[in-house]
Protein backbone atom coordinates (compact mmCIF):
# COMPACT_ATOMS: atom_id res chain seq x y z
CA UNK A 1 0.00 0.00 0.00
CA UNK A 2 1.09 3.12 -0.67
CA UNK A 3 0.21 7.16 0.37
CA UNK A 4 1.24 10.20 -1.30
CA UNK A 5 2.43 13.18 0.29
CA UNK A 6 3.28 16.35 -2.44
CA UNK A 7 3.37 20.01 -1.66
CA UNK A 8 5.45 23.19 -1.63
CA UNK A 9 4.24 24.00 1.69
CA UNK A 10 7.01 21.09 3.31
CA UNK A 11 6.51 21.97 7.09
CA UNK A 12 2.61 21.13 6.56
CA UNK A 13 3.03 18.30 4.04
CA UNK A 14 6.01 16.56 6.36
CA UNK A 15 4.17 17.09 9.57
CA UNK A 16 0.69 15.29 7.96
CA UNK A 17 2.73 12.13 6.37
CA UNK A 18 4.35 12.14 9.90
CA UNK A 19 0.93 12.04 11.68
CA UNK A 20 -0.19 9.59 9.04
CA UNK A 21 2.41 7.16 10.09
CA UNK A 22 2.24 7.55 13.68
CA UNK A 23 -1.68 6.26 13.60
CA UNK A 24 -0.20 2.91 12.17
CA UNK A 25 0.23 0.11 14.33
CA UNK A 26 3.85 0.45 15.98
CA UNK A 27 4.67 -3.28 17.36
CA UNK A 28 7.23 -4.63 15.53
CA UNK A 29 7.35 -2.51 13.34
CA UNK A 30 10.42 -0.76 11.98
CA UNK A 31 10.45 2.78 10.17
CA UNK A 32 12.62 2.96 7.15
CA UNK A 33 13.62 6.28 5.65
CA UNK A 34 15.57 6.52 2.41
CA UNK A 35 16.09 10.66 1.59
CA UNK A 36 18.42 11.49 -1.81
CA UNK A 37 20.76 11.85 0.70
CA UNK A 38 21.59 8.22 0.28
CA UNK A 39 22.56 6.00 -2.37
CA UNK A 40 21.02 4.41 -5.20
CA UNK A 41 21.67 1.35 -3.88
CA UNK A 42 20.68 1.87 -0.38
CA UNK A 43 17.45 2.41 -2.56
CA UNK A 44 17.49 -0.62 -4.34
CA UNK A 45 17.98 -2.58 -1.22
CA UNK A 46 15.54 -1.04 0.75
CA UNK A 47 12.78 -1.94 -2.66
CA UNK A 48 14.03 -5.30 -2.38
CA UNK A 49 12.00 -6.08 0.67
CA UNK A 50 12.93 -6.97 4.54
CA UNK A 51 15.58 -8.97 4.19
CA UNK A 52 15.70 -12.96 5.41
CA UNK A 53 14.55 -12.11 9.07
CA UNK A 54 10.57 -10.45 7.24
CA UNK A 55 10.61 -7.83 9.82
CA UNK A 56 7.55 -5.76 9.44
CA UNK A 57 8.45 -2.01 7.67
CA UNK A 58 7.23 1.25 7.21
CA UNK A 59 8.73 2.47 4.23
CA UNK A 60 9.53 6.08 3.40
CA UNK A 61 10.77 7.81 0.52
CA UNK A 62 11.33 10.97 0.59
CA UNK A 63 12.61 13.54 -2.08
CA UNK A 64 14.03 10.51 -4.18
CA UNK A 65 11.88 11.89 -7.44
CA UNK A 66 13.87 14.41 -7.22
CA UNK A 67 17.31 12.79 -7.52
CA UNK A 68 17.75 12.18 -11.06
CA UNK A 69 19.93 8.42 -10.38
CA UNK A 70 16.84 7.61 -7.95
CA UNK A 71 14.07 8.46 -10.07
CA UNK A 72 14.03 5.50 -12.18
CA UNK A 73 14.57 3.29 -9.86
CA UNK A 74 11.72 4.24 -7.52
CA UNK A 75 9.45 4.82 -11.06
CA UNK A 76 9.83 1.40 -11.72
CA UNK A 77 8.69 0.28 -8.27
CA UNK A 78 5.37 2.29 -7.98
CA UNK A 79 3.53 -0.69 -9.22
CA UNK A 80 4.89 -3.05 -6.80
CA UNK A 81 4.79 -0.57 -3.97
CA UNK A 82 0.65 -0.32 -4.53
CA UNK A 83 0.86 -4.41 -4.05
CA UNK A 84 2.79 -4.64 -1.42
CA UNK A 85 1.64 -5.44 2.12
CA UNK A 86 4.25 -3.21 3.35
CA UNK A 87 3.42 0.83 4.09
CA UNK A 88 5.17 2.95 1.71
CA UNK A 89 5.39 6.84 1.88
CA UNK A 90 6.16 9.07 -0.66
CA UNK A 91 6.90 12.50 0.29
CA UNK A 92 7.71 14.89 -2.98
CA UNK A 93 7.69 18.84 -3.04
CA UNK A 94 7.83 19.62 -6.76
CA UNK A 95 7.69 16.93 -8.29
CA UNK A 96 7.76 17.11 -12.80
CA UNK A 97 3.78 16.85 -13.59
CA UNK A 98 4.08 13.65 -15.31
CA UNK A 99 5.84 11.94 -12.25
CA UNK A 100 3.32 13.26 -9.86
CA UNK A 101 0.28 11.96 -12.46
CA UNK A 102 1.94 8.39 -12.07
CA UNK A 103 2.66 8.30 -8.51
CA UNK A 104 -1.16 9.79 -7.57
CA UNK A 105 -1.92 6.89 -10.15
CA UNK A 106 -0.45 4.33 -7.96
CA UNK A 107 -1.16 5.58 -4.67
CA UNK A 108 -3.85 4.78 -2.35
CA UNK A 109 -4.17 8.36 -1.08
CA UNK A 110 -2.97 11.59 -2.27
CA UNK A 111 -2.82 14.49 -0.03
CA UNK A 112 -1.16 17.81 -1.47
CA UNK A 113 -0.27 21.30 0.82
CA UNK A 114 1.05 24.11 -0.96
CA UNK A 115 2.89 26.96 0.61
CA UNK A 116 0.51 30.23 1.00
CA UNK A 117 3.49 32.55 2.10
CA UNK A 118 6.46 32.27 4.27
CA UNK A 119 7.10 29.65 7.07
CA UNK A 120 7.87 31.20 10.41
CA UNK A 121 11.72 29.86 12.30
CA UNK A 122 9.55 28.21 14.81
CA UNK A 123 9.12 25.35 12.36
CA UNK A 124 11.30 22.50 11.35
CA UNK A 125 12.46 24.63 8.86
CA UNK A 126 13.57 27.41 10.94
CA UNK A 127 17.13 24.69 11.22
CA UNK A 128 17.19 25.73 7.46
CA UNK A 129 17.34 29.60 8.45
CA UNK A 130 19.82 28.93 11.27
CA UNK A 131 21.79 26.58 9.05
CA UNK A 132 22.04 29.44 5.87
CA UNK A 133 23.13 32.04 8.04
CA UNK A 134 25.74 30.05 10.18
CA UNK A 135 23.94 30.93 13.34
CA UNK A 136 25.04 27.79 15.39
CA UNK A 137 23.29 28.51 18.80
CA UNK A 138 20.25 28.80 16.42
CA UNK A 139 20.48 25.39 15.11
CA UNK A 140 21.41 23.72 18.15
CA UNK A 141 18.47 24.70 19.86
CA UNK A 142 16.23 24.21 16.69
CA UNK A 143 18.17 20.51 16.91
CA UNK A 144 16.56 19.79 20.57
CA UNK A 145 13.57 21.12 20.04
CA UNK A 146 12.93 19.06 17.19
CA UNK A 147 14.13 15.71 19.51
CA UNK A 148 11.84 17.04 22.09
CA UNK A 149 8.80 17.45 19.94
CA UNK A 150 9.53 13.57 18.51
CA UNK A 151 10.51 14.59 15.13
CA UNK A 152 12.66 11.55 14.04
CA UNK A 153 16.52 12.25 13.31
CA UNK A 154 15.50 10.66 9.71
CA UNK A 155 13.02 14.08 9.12
CA UNK A 156 15.60 16.19 9.87
CA UNK A 157 18.49 15.18 8.21
CA UNK A 158 16.60 15.84 5.47
CA UNK A 159 15.55 19.31 5.99
CA UNK A 160 19.11 19.82 6.69
CA UNK A 161 20.19 18.01 3.46
CA UNK A 162 17.41 19.80 1.40
CA UNK A 163 18.76 23.43 2.72
CA UNK A 164 22.49 23.03 1.79
CA UNK A 165 21.46 22.29 -1.75
CA UNK A 166 19.05 24.90 -1.92
CA UNK A 167 22.07 27.39 -0.31
CA UNK A 168 24.21 25.11 -3.50
CA UNK A 169 22.06 26.40 -6.14
CA UNK A 170 21.40 30.12 -4.99
CA UNK A 171 25.33 30.25 -4.04
CA UNK A 172 26.47 30.76 -7.52
CA UNK A 173 25.20 33.72 -9.59
CA UNK A 174 24.19 33.28 -13.18
CA UNK A 175 27.42 34.09 -15.48
CA UNK A 176 30.05 33.84 -12.60
CA UNK A 177 32.64 31.13 -13.67
CA UNK A 178 34.60 31.49 -9.78
CA UNK A 179 32.79 29.34 -6.97
CA UNK A 180 32.32 32.47 -3.71
CA UNK A 181 32.63 31.33 -0.35
CA UNK A 182 29.28 30.10 0.33
CA UNK A 183 28.86 28.03 -3.10
CA UNK A 184 32.58 25.91 -1.86
CA UNK A 185 30.38 25.90 1.81
CA UNK A 186 27.16 24.58 0.81
CA UNK A 187 29.28 22.13 -1.69
CA UNK A 188 31.46 20.86 1.67
CA UNK A 189 28.25 20.49 3.73
CA UNK A 190 26.14 18.78 0.87
CA UNK A 191 29.12 16.04 1.47
CA UNK A 192 28.78 16.00 4.91
CA UNK A 193 25.25 15.41 5.23
CA UNK A 194 25.25 12.51 2.54
CA UNK A 195 28.03 10.93 4.08
CA UNK A 196 26.41 11.32 7.54
CA UNK A 197 24.05 8.18 7.62
CA UNK A 198 26.59 5.69 6.33
CA UNK A 199 29.01 6.71 8.98
CA UNK A 200 26.70 6.63 11.70
CA UNK A 201 26.23 3.16 10.65
CA UNK A 202 29.91 2.26 10.64
CA UNK A 203 30.04 3.26 13.71
CA UNK A 204 27.36 2.03 14.90
CA UNK A 205 25.67 4.68 16.61
CA UNK A 206 22.22 6.42 16.27
CA UNK A 207 21.83 9.25 13.75
CA UNK A 208 20.19 11.55 16.03
CA UNK A 209 24.24 11.50 17.63
CA UNK A 210 25.86 11.97 14.65
CA UNK A 211 23.44 15.10 13.91
CA UNK A 212 24.32 16.48 17.34
CA UNK A 213 28.03 16.21 16.58
CA UNK A 214 27.01 18.03 12.92
CA UNK A 215 25.60 20.78 14.39
CA UNK A 216 28.09 21.53 17.38
CA UNK A 217 31.12 21.43 14.50
CA UNK A 218 30.50 24.89 14.02
CA UNK A 219 28.59 24.65 10.37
Amino acid sequence: MMYFFVGTDREKTRAAMDAAIKKLPKENVRVVRISDAHTSEDLRATLQGAGMFGEARVVVLDGVFANEEMMPLAESALPAMKKSSETFFILEEKPLADVRKKIEKYAEKTERYDAAGKKRDGSIFGLSNALARKDKKALWVGYQRELAKGTAPEAIHGVLFWAVKDLFMKSLPAGRQEATGAHNRAKKLIAELAELPHEARRRGEELEYALERFVLSGV
